[in-house]
């Protein structure tokens, strides 16, 4: 009887640690700091991580020497940025210099993702965003054995209104492939004045002018 108890309270602890972990979430780094962490899958000699923000380089990383490069006018986001910042990779491979400066030349610099932050990176070259400021609802993760679970933003409407949805997206650690999208709905829902479809704006009636009555005739003044 006291072995059966102990095993029984030995697959509890167990499951109880298994189940914990699955569930424990954690937020990504900011998007600069998930960049730093990505390692290229291609072959090359040296290469450099950029953010550039009204014309002005800031190298974020550096692996080797890049030499006899050029700073591009565009590169690419992952997050929801100014329309004067983006960011750019530089690489040296076989003698020759090549750049990284939007969603597809990323996703074939970082190839497979083998792991969550190159996941999210990947996830994030094909639309979705790393919301810095809502790390809550679209910027944080969580795992089990078999998979990564993460919590990611979209941007769906820049018209009326502007709208955010998040979505938790599964993706296979083994294959670093996507294998479930789950649509969580919108966190961010804003209506501004143009917006002709705001529910929340008090409609205003036009006042009619009064209108003649027939019936009634102009009064004459007396002579």
């Amino acid at each position: 009887m006291f072995k059966l108890t102990t095993k029984f309270h030995a697959f509890v602890f167990l499951f109880l640690g298994i189940f914990a972990f699955s569930q424990e979430k954690k937020q990504f780094p900011n998007v600069s700091g998930l960049l730093q962490r990505i390692i290229p899958n291609m072959k090359i000699d040296s290469w450099l991580l950029i953010h550039k923000s009204y014309g002005k380089d800031n190298v974020l990383k550096q692996v080797g020497t890049v030499k006899d490069y050029t700073s591009p006018s565009s590169g690419f986001n992952i997050g929801i940025a100014e329309d004067d910042e983006f960011y750019y990779i530089v690489y040296s491979a076989g003698g020759k210099t090549e750049y990284v400066t939007n969603p597809e030349e990323l996703k074939k610099f970082i190839g497979k993702a083998d792991d969550v932050q190159e996941a999210a990176v990947l996830a994030a070259a094909d639309g979705y965003i790393i919301d810095e400021e809502f790390k809550d609802m679209a910027g944080n993760y969580s795992e089990d054995k078999s998979n990564y679970y993460l919590d990611l933003g979209k941007l769906t409407s820049k018209e009326c209104p502007y709208q955010k949805k998040h979505y938790t997206l599964t993706v296979n650690k083994v294959s670093g492939t996507i294998t479930e999208v789950k649509d969580n709905g919108a966190y961010i829902e804003l209506y501004n004045k143009k917006c002709t479809n705001n529910p929340r704006l008090l409609k205003i009636e036009k006042k009619e002018e009064p209108k003649d009555d027939p019936k009634k005739k102009p009064s004459r003044s007396r002579r």
